[in-house]
């Protein structure tokens, strides 16, 4: 088994023009990377130096084995929410376990990311539609505020759901911190400024460098402001708490659905680029950057990574020309993990509160929802029943609610397919749907039908009964049904034994039956189950417009 590294390809083919717009993308994604990993990781409910250990040990790897060319390896919000909700109980308040279980969580979403590559299972991700990931990004920044403005107030807050955090908010209100306060809406006001008229600029790493220096200067500590504490310098020990057995079965569904994040958000910021910049995404080989850059996360006492909507954004406007950018960021936050972390100890946490939520404040897509209020009722109330699912049940019971929200959705669409009620397009021998075309011509005493899907045991109910129920709704009944194929491209044991059953129906009802126009599988499988006879006899030549001719009558003479 060869493990592919594009990284190998395009290197031999570097052109150095390219090298500065990489070193400054690098730079500014650095700039950018390095507060976001420290907000996350609160998240997390880790160590500040996690967020650093993860972003560096998962950058260094990340762009040897990605396809994109702009997408940037980071701890992200919704991820990190996700592992401080799932880990509290199964750590027991023993800060070094909760770690410990954090890096093994990474270890195995890295296992399953290369289970995933082996199989070249890249169409998993579209079984989360694009609605459900919005009712949980939704959900994801609601509960991101209830556990972060406590901090910004000065004053503890709950980690428990959505609900519980946000009447312990406002039943504390009184004791809010008007020092903590203060600092934490000058930052955010600065944030919400930069992003309006600074986009993709690292203004939070402005922000963070004037809270620290704040800090020093206005003796925030004395004041009752909570500040971040020490952030060790060095590299962590590789240090591997043994996980038993049974911790291990716990961390599965959590495993599993930090890599669904993880896939669905790196594979969409791929094609949000590859749409742009042109070329092709491979979603497997964006599986196997995410378990090595999660081997190296885990294996460095990280957590879980994937790819980043927001810094992707920033390492594309720096000039990006190809993933080195990546690797010249991983590089700088490697000085800063080596030499300077310990300058970090005095950021207040009201700063780091007021970067958590602007970072993540694009995460509640109020136009999408309106959208599909608009436009889409069902993937509305999908979207909402997320938001629900996470706000009620919690972050990882939110994924896995939208998973099979998801795939309800596709079987309820799959059993259902449309059934095209044709008419002739005046003047021509082509016919169309008259449900998007009603001007088209009806046929006197023929009905012609096209079902456009395969035809399936789980589906072909829904087509059989809305083909009788249309046939007995006709008065006078037809001299002849049609049934145009051509959509269908595959036909099961089940479904041609049905056809043949509604041919006979409607046979004995004194109505023909003619279908035309199956593909050559298609036509092959009746044949086989012995029904092409009764739909009238199977060739490749018939089209819809013959069967309607044949069955006119003839001219008077």
């Amino acid at each position: 088994m060869t493990i592919p590294i594009p990284a190998l390809t395009w290197l031999r083919h570097y052109d150095k023009s390219w090298l500065r717009g990489d070193v400054v993308a690098g730079i500014t994604l650095a700039a950018y990377l390095l507060p976001a990993a420290l907000g996350d990781a609160s998240l997390a409910r880790l160590k500040p130096e996690a967020g650093l250990y993860a972003c560096l040990f998962g950058g260094l790897v990340f762009w040897l084995f990605c396809s994109s060319r702009h997408t940037s390896i980071t701890v992200t919000s919704a991820i990190s929410l996700l592992i401080g909700a799932s880990l509290g109980d199964l750590a027991g308040g023993d800060t070094s376990r909760f770690g410990a279980l954090a890096a093994c969580t990474a270890l195995l979403v890295a296992l399953i990311a290369f289970i995933a590559w082996l199989v070249r299972a890249g169409s998993i991700i579209n079984f989360i539609s694009e609605s459900v990931m919005v009712g949980f990004k939704c959900g994801v920044a609601l509960f991101l505020a209830s556990t972060q403005l406590p901090k910004l107030f000065g004053f503890p807050g709950e980690h428990a759901n959505f609900w519980k955090n946000s009447w312990t908010f406002l039943e504390n209100l009184g004791q809010t911190n008007s020092a903590a306060l203060a600092v934490g809406g000058i930052a955010l006001a600065v944030l919400v400024f930069g992003k309006i008229f600074l986009k993709h600029k690292p203004v939070a790493l402005f922000v963070v460098v004037g809270g620290i220096v704040a800090s020093e200067w206005l003796g925030l500590k004395d004041h009752g402001v909570k500040l971040l504490g020490d952030v060790p310098n060095g590299l962590p020990h590789l240090d591997l708490m043994a996980i038993p057995w049974a911790d291990l079965n716990e961390l599965l569904p959590l495993a599993f659905a930090c890599f669904l994040l993880g896939a669905v958000e790196t594979a969409a910021i791929g094609r949000t680029f590859m749409a742009k910049h042109g070329g092709r995404l491979d979603a497997n080989q964006e599986f196997l950057a995410l378990a090595a850059s999660n081997l190296a996360a885990g294996l460095g006492s990280g957590y879980p990574v994937s790819g980043g909507m927001s810094q992707s954004l920033v390492n594309e406007g720096g000039g990006a020309r190809t993933p080195l950018s990546g690797a010249v960021a991983a590089g700088i936050i490697l000085v800063v993990v080596l030499f300077f972390s310990q300058l970090l100890a005095g950021l207040p946490q009201p700063v780091l509160a007021a970067v958590v939520l602007v970072a993540v404040a694009s995460l509640f897509k109020l136009s999408t929802l309106q959208q599909l209020w608009r436009s889409d009722r069902p993937e509305f109330v999908v979207a909402m029943a997320a938001i629900i699912g996470v706000l009620g049940q919690g972050l990882l019971r939110g994924v896995m609610i939208g998973a099979i929200i998801s795939l309800m959705l596709l079987i309820r669409r799959t059993s259902r397919p449309h059934v095209a009620f044709l008419g002739r397009i005046a003047g021509t021998r082509r016919f169309s749907d008259r449900e998007r075309h009603p001007n088209n011509e009806l046929i006197p005493g023929v009905l012609i039908f096209r079902p456009e899907s395969g035809l399936l045991y789980f589906n072909m109910d829904h087509v059989h009964d809305t083909i009788a129920e249309w046939v007995r709704a006709e008065s006078p009944p037809p001299r002849l049904v049609v049934l145009d194929l051509s959509a269908a491209p595959y036909v099961d044991m089940h479904a041609a034994h049905m056809l043949g059953g509604l041919a006979e129906e409607l046979t004995a009802s004194g109505v023909r039956v003619q279908a035309v126009e199956a593909r050559s599988s298609v036509r092959e499988r009746l044949r086989s189950e012995g029904v092409d006879a009764k739909l009238g006899g199977i060739d490749r030549f018939t089209t819809v417009a013959d069967a309607v001719e044949a069955a006119q009558p003839p001219p008077p003479t």
